[in-house]
């Protein structure tokens, strides 16, 4: 009974902890982005994600939400934007996200990325 409950715990702060990088992945960063809706069953997002945060950050990815008037998710696109860019640098993105009816707006976030240092760096 201990070790379950030892257990539960632990997957209850795993869970806290990965629901906290999730909103932290947006942190830092200025995206703008249009709707490009005329293609048949797919809306296409064209934008921009700036880094507005103190070190470089690589690995960057955006996640596009098709979202109803109430804010429920109802499709999801995701794409890879660069490997790196520097404090203050900003990169295109395209994401497409699949049609759906209902759907009202979008969102874009930064989904994921990794922290770095920049400039040269010797092994």
């Amino acid at each position: 009974m201990l070790a379950s409950r030892g257990l539960v715990t632990a997957l209850f702060t795993l869970a806290i902890v990965l629901a906290g990088s999730a909103a932290l992945a947006q942190d830092g960063f200025k995206i703008t982005f249009e709707v490009d809706d005329s293609r048949p069953g797919r809306a296409r997002l064209n934008g921009k994600v700036t880094s507005e945060r103190s070190q470089d950050v690589f690995e960057v990815s955006v996640t596009a939400e098709a979202l109803d008037a109430r804010g429920k998710v109802l499709a999801r696109g995701i794409s890879y934007v660069d490997s790196r860019i520097g404090r203050g640098e900003t990169r295109q993105f395209a994401v497409t996200v699949p049609a759906v009816a209902g759907t009202a707006s979008f969102r874009v976030v930064v989904s994921s990325f990794r922290l770095g240092i920049s400039g040269p760096q010797s092994p």
